[in-house]
């Protein structure tokens, strides 16, 4: 088995940036400090090195400054309402959700695939069962071509 390649390299780049994002995310819902200064502490992370900077700061900023539309997608989804999602599945969910409707270039699968990897692994117990279903909910309406595309194949 030989080195990864620059896409497989970049793909972890881009996992690794979802993981810190999600710990911003996490970060600022109990300190609500500024994306910026967020993003700054974030440097000093041992993982830091391993993420894309530029993809953590663009998902740590852009829910910040989006995260009452974030909200406003996810609640009909979410049985007992955002504001009772622990502050993890609410950050996972968060940047899934901001990914499927603005980062079209990340295809929908890979949105899910890693929101679950992450909700497994930092999540509560069956936190990942949750995630799932509220994403897949959210598919027809930022992702219905994709997912139609995929389908017809």
């Amino acid at each position: 088995m030989g080195s990864p390649t620059a896409a497989q390299r970049e793909n972890q780049r881009r996992q690794m940036s979802r993981r810190l994002a999600m710990q911003a995310l996490y970060q600022w819902q109990l300190t609500q400090q500024p994306a910026k200064q967020i993003c700054r502490q974030f440097e000093d992370d041992m993982d830091y090195p391993k993420a894309d900077p530029e993809y953590f700061c663009l998902l740590v900023n852009q829910v910040i400054e989006r995260h009452e539309e974030l909200d406003d997608s996810l609640a009909p989804y979410v049985t007992r309402g955002v504001e009772t999602l622990d502050p993890v599945g609410r950050a996972i969910l968060h940047v899934a959700t901001y990914e499927l409707a603005h980062e079209p270039s990340v295809p929908f699968r890979v949105v899910i695939n890693e929101a679950i990897s992450l909700a497994k692994k930092f999540g509560a117990e069956d936190a990942y069962k949750m995630v799932n279903g509220v994403l897949d909910k959210l598919i027809p309406r930022f992702r219905a071509l994709e997912k139609s595309a995929k389908r017809s194949r």
